[in-house]
């Protein structure tokens, strides 16, 4: 059978599928009979480099680093078809996902983080969707209501489940929710910039920014943003983003500052915030710490960024 070629056929097909296990690459020790369960072998300059199952390679003594979850494409893609690995490597990389593309004759597999799989397969999921043009409801965004915010913890909780900044499972609440619930009885809580997003007549996605300063000078500090997984990479944490900032300048806001990856957030405006004169509360962070000057940012100011009071408990 002929393996199909139209990029948005393929992937409108995708059909992402996990097998069962971890994988690990190894370099097979020269010399050594290859054994039965080698699932993929590349002849490099350096040597042998085979793909087996993970037990295997303890068994047989092998050094590895990369565990990976092994997730099939199950499409018939020619060798020929052009666009449908930058496509799918392009979106799990918009999710900060690492994978590793082997092609085989029939289909194409991808080795990614073990802890990174469950969002891989969403994440791929939604690129088949979108290549199938399914109609979506209209995305509302509103200020948040009181009745909202269980639907709000909720999905934050889902949200974060996995860490933004270790990748793996967090054990019991995530630190983001106990933030939120401090955050909506605290004194720096701005009801205006608490926007939800909802789809279908239920909350996916919320943001939320509340007062801060930079020694008298009150800024927006923004946090947590969180989208509910399954409708992450469908725009509406960017939707969230730009309502911010309209709401923000409207309200004769100076800035706003966050902490995230500079390569997502840069494509707001955000910029690091040292390089406007204001300090991370922890010096670590870095680039990570970020502002966003707004239409009347003055300049000038110069000292270290407060949160509002519960980041400091959390």
């Amino acid at each position: 059978m002929t393996g199909g070629k139209n990029l948005g056929a393929l992937l409108a097909a995708l059909h992402p599928v996990q097998r069962s296990g971890e994988y690990v690459y190894v370099l097979w020790p020269e010399g050594r009979p290859l054994v039965q369960g080698i699932e993929a072998a590349i002849r490099e300059a350096e040597g042998l480099a085979v793909v087996l199952p993970r037990a295997m390679a303890d068994r047989e003594g092998l050094a590895y680093g990369f565990v990976g979850a092994w997730i099939t494409l199950e499409v018939h893609s020619a060798l020929d078809a052009v666009g449908l690995t930058a496509a799918v490597s392009k979106a799990l990389a918009e999710a900060s996902i690492s994978c590793n593309v082997l092609a085989g004759f029939h289909h194409d597999h991808l080795l990614v983080p073990v802890a990174d799989a469950p969002r891989a397969l969403e994440v791929l999921a939604g690129l088949s969707q979108d290549s199938r043009q399914v109609p979506r409801p209209e995305l509302l965004l509103r200020s948040e209501a009181r009745e909202d915010r269980e639907a709000i913890l909720a999905l934050t909780a889902d949200a974060f489940a996995v860490s933004p900044a270790t990748g793996l499972k967090v054990e019991g609440e995530p630190v983001e929710v106990r933030v939120l619930r401090g955050l909506f009885e605290s004194k720096e809580y701005l009801p205006e910039f608490s926007v939800v997003a909802v789809l279908d007549g239920q909350v996916v996605g919320h943001v939320i920014s509340t007062r801060a300063r930079v020694g008298d000078h009150g800024l927006l500090g923004l946090g947590p943003i969180g989208v509910t997984p399954r409708h992450q990479r469908h725009g509406i944490g960017s939707a969230l983003m730009k309502e911010t900032i309209q709401r923000a300048n409207a309200a004769g806001e100076s800035g706003i500052a966050l902490l995230g990856s500079p390569d997502y957030y840069s494509r707001f405006g955000f910029v690091p915030a040292t390089s406007l004169g204001v300090l991370p509360p922890e010096e670590a962070w870095g680039d990570y710490f970020q502002l966003l000057p707004l239409a009347l940012w003055p300049g000038g100011i110069h000292g270290t960024f407060r949160y509002a009071e519960p980041f400091a408990l959390a």
